[in-house]
């Protein structure tokens, strides 16, 4: 298999994005397209079990699935996070491509390969951190860990956390609680 990166303009990714099949994730991040298959079940309780706990430390608070953000960093982007933790509400009304400016926190999971995870590990949380997302939480399936960022500054984050699938890990604000990983997989 070849792949081919090269960089697209903000018209070519939406013409792409379009015409995909359901069955493919497709985001622009820093310039270029990123192709992966569409998350599995184990994936989507991870995601589900991190939603669970946030809501239940702050009810005004909700995880929203597979949202589109649109992150301004580096060039224009689209991301399709696992993940976005923003206020109640704070999605209606707006395009499939959302604004960021209430997003507290963004989550992703690791799927495919090792080398597909690289772009969660990287490209993601730098994208992520230029754009000032507070919190990126990665749910790291290859390597069994999670591993928090937070304080973007110069478009990086100032401060990560790690800890095993198992343990707990402590949340920055404006969470402060520990996250339980037990059931993640």
């Amino acid at each position: 298999m070849t792949v081919v990166q090269t960089e697209v303009t903000l018209e070519e990714f939406e013409a792409l994005e379009a015409a995909a099949p359901e069955s493919l994730h497709i985001e622009l991040i820093n310039g270029r397209v990123t192709v992966t298959p569409a998350p599995d079940g184990d994936h989507d309780e991870n995601v589900m079990s991190i939603g669970d706990q946030v809501r239940v430390h702050d009810p005004g608070l909700r995880m929203y699935q597979e949202r589109g953000l649109a992150i301004p960093a580096y060039r224009a982007g689209r991301a399709r996070v696992d993940g976005a933790v923003a206020p109640l509400g704070n999605f209606r009304g707006q395009p499939s491509w959302a604004d960021t400016s209430a997003v507290l926190l963004v989550v992703e999971v690791t799927s495919g390969s090792e080398k597909d995870a690289d772009a969660d590990r990287v490209e993601k949380r730098d994208a992520y951190a230029q754009a000032a997302l507070p919190v990126y939480l990665l749910v790291d399936r290859h390597r069994g860990e999670v591993v928090v960022h937070w304080e973007p500054k110069g478009g990086r984050y100032q401060h990560s956390q790690k800890a095993v699938f198992g343990a707990k890990l402590g949340l920055p604000e404006p969470f402060g609680f520990d996250l339980d990983t037990s059931d993640l997989a």
